[in-house]
């Protein structure tokens, strides 16, 4: 699968943009364990357009993790333009390696976000959308833009069918479907069949990524198999599980389930990850953070409860790391 120049190989996975989650240190984890591509957190277009210094940190990326997209959001089209011009120089403006693609947020349902038209809120506006993502287009010629989005804003308006070809049109250079209307958030099953008909759409020839319900090597073959995407995007399987993207490449290759790692190898991962998370944002902040990952690493372990109060609890260093040290020993052989 290409995206403009950016070559993924075939049947690639990418891990999915996530407010709070897919920071620089999450996105590097995943990186290692198997993800083709990586997104960074998304970036309010308004954000960057007052020169916040908290956006544009969201746009710092590294060369390790590269290929990576910055995706943006927002509902004034002359912002979203400034933004993906913004991000277009993030290298100069939030340092590091930069973007390689633009990724337009058409797709996030919170209702801080969808209520007031930015995100999946754009799917009551086609028009509107169609037009932003032109305009991004054209503000930043040497980037490829994509776009995430979802099946429409209700079971009654489930427009992506027409309005992939529109987007494509628009000259955006791949397409990213949730499976879900903006009003199921995540409720439900996600419905595959109409990714399934935008990639059969014989208009169609930019990639089409499916994503949602992704769970494992097996769920991820039949999407391929069943609707035939040129790529999946991970999101909430990922929480405390990055090695999913190594355990879809070995089913996808060798047919079987890949083993599942041990308590020792998950806290080796899990101290890593930890340490690239306080090397990018120091104490406590680096540890507070990491609050959301920990907790999953570890939460199919039995009489667990104590040990994770204590983890999810200390802001010192030492007694993480200590803590993690702890897991190993007692629960090692499982």
């Amino acid at each position: 699968m290409k995206i403009g120049n950016i070559d993924l190989g075939p049947k690639p996975l990418l891990l999915a943009p996530m407010e709070d989650v897919t920071d620089l240190s999450f996105r590097r984890i995943c990186k290692e364990q198997g993800a083709d591509m990586v997104y960074t957190e998304f970036v309010p277009s308004e954000g960057l357009v007052r020169d916040a210094s908290k956006a544009i940190a969201k746009m710092h990326t590294i060369e390790e993790e590269a290929p990576v997209g910055i995706q943006i959001y927002g509902h004034i089209p002359e912002n979203m333009v400034d933004a993906a011009k913004m991000a277009d120089r993030a290298a100069e403006l939030a340092g590091g390696h930069g973007a390689d693609l633009i990724d337009i947020n058409f797709g996030c349902p919170v209702t801080k976000i969808a209520g007031r038209g930015a995100g999946s809120g754009m799917m009551r506006y086609p028009d509107k959308m169609v037009a932003i993502s032109k305009a991004v287009v054209e503000a930043v010629p040497d980037k490829p833009v994509t776009v995430k989005t979802r099946l429409g804003w209700d079971e009654n308006s489930k427009i992506i069918v027409e309005l992939a070809e529109r987007l494509q049109d628009a000259g955006i250079q791949a397409i990213t479907i949730h499976g879900r209307t903006r009003c199921q958030m995540y409720k439900g099953e996600a419905d595959w069949s109409l990714i399934g008909e935008v990639k059969r759409n014989p208009r169609m020839h930019i990639p089409i990524i499916g994503n949602g319900d992704i769970v494992d090597g097996l769920s991820a073959k039949a999407a391929f198999d069943n609707y035939g995407v040129d790529g999946i995007m991970l999101g909430r399987a990922t929480f405390g599980h990055p090695w999913i993207f190594r355990e879809i490449k070995y089913f996808l290759d060798k047919g079987e389930l890949m083993p599942e790692p041990s308590v020792v190898e998950k806290v080796a991962l899990a101290k890593r990850h930890l340490g690239f998370s306080l090397e990018v944002k120091g104490e406590p902040r680096g540890i507070y953070e990491m609050r959301r990952h920990l907790s999953c690493y570890f939460k199919a372990l039995p009489d667990f409860r104590e040990t994770r109060i204590r983890m999810v609890t200390t802001l010192d260093r030492a007694e993480l790391f200590g803590i993690l040290d702890e897991i190993a020993e007692r629960w090692g052989a499982l």
